[in-house]
């Protein structure tokens, strides 16, 4: 089913000095098992539209339809858990939240939450902690002993064993190193493929080139487009016009004299290829 926000306004701290706008009538739908990216320059209501996916934040105006559900300013907290099975959300530096005196028994906290059996949940456990690229033997340890990386991939592994339909990720990659991060990056591909929804808030111009079939760009709480990456970085001008950045591949080739190109590429892939085609004309 497909997620649809409908005039959704969100407005922090209603009625006192502190009233702030965070999201200003949103309107947009993304269809099933699609990889969506969120962009915008800070305090662009990106975090802000992404805590709405699962109703942390609920709307102060507005429809939103997800996994079956509708979330209005009027639904009730006690209503909310079978939501939260369905749609996911990873925050920054997700690893802050890990707590229990074991590995497995950390990633088996989701599955056991949401109805799985203590066995069907130390399975799910046992095959998330070889997804996510760490070793079997970490199963009995504290996760408190691990590096930063592996932590970081121990809290992730907590959310996907009882694999949500939406997984929704807010920078889950910050501050990894880069080979770390593209492994991250690619287990967020690879489970969209195996037919799951996956929304980023990113600010790696080279992600959403890699990975988006959608992007929403945010601006000052509005939804200022809704388009596809190649529609959105087609028109330099208005990239920077709005603060953001282009992907690594793009602006190599804004920097290339005697080129030209079909279109604007993307990804390194794409600019290689668009070389090539050069080199032999």
């Amino acid at each position: 089913m497909p997620i649809k926000f409908k005039d959704v306004s969100y407005v922090y701290s209603p009625g006192s000095p502190l009233e702030k706008l965070g999201l200003d009538n949103i309107n947009f739908e993304i269809q099933d098992h699609k990889f969506i990216t969120i962009i915008g320059h800070t305090g662009s209501g990106k975090s802000t539209l992404m805590q709405h996916f699962n109703a942390l934040l609920k709307p102060t105006k507005g429809t939103i339809k997800i996994a079956n559900m509708e979330i209005t300013p009027e639904t009730k907290n006690k209503n909310l858990k079978e939501l939260r099975r369905h749609v996911s959300l990873v925050f920054q530096f997700p690893e802050s939240q890990l707590f229990e005196d074991t590995v497995i028994d950390d990633i088996a906290f989701g599955p056991k939450n949401f109805g799985y059996s203590e066995e069907e949940a130390k399975k799910l456990a046992a095959k998330w902690i070889e997804k996510v690229g760490l070793p079997a033997e970490i199963a009995s340890k504290s996760p408190f002993e691990l590096s930063g990386g592996q932590m970081r991939r121990v809290a992730i592994a907590g959310v996907l064993a009882y694999q949500p339909d939406i997984l929704c990720l807010d920078e889950p990659a910050a501050g990894l190193d880069p080979r770390a991060h593209e492994q991250m990056m690619n287990l967020f591909a690879e489970y969209q493929k195996e037919g799951h929804t996956v929304i980023l808030v990113t600010h790696n111009m080279d992600d959403v080139a890699k990975y988006a079939d959608d992007v929403l760009v945010m601006e000052h709480g509005k939804l200022i487009k809704h388009a596809t990456p190649k529609e959105v970085f087609a028109d330099r001008n208005w990239v920077k016009q709005h603060y953001l950045d282009e992907p690594r591949a793009s602006l190599f080739a804004s920097e290339l004299e005697n080129f030209e190109f079909d279109e604007n590429p993307l990804t390194m892939d794409e600019l290689v290829s668009e070389i090539k085609n050069n080199l032999r004309k």
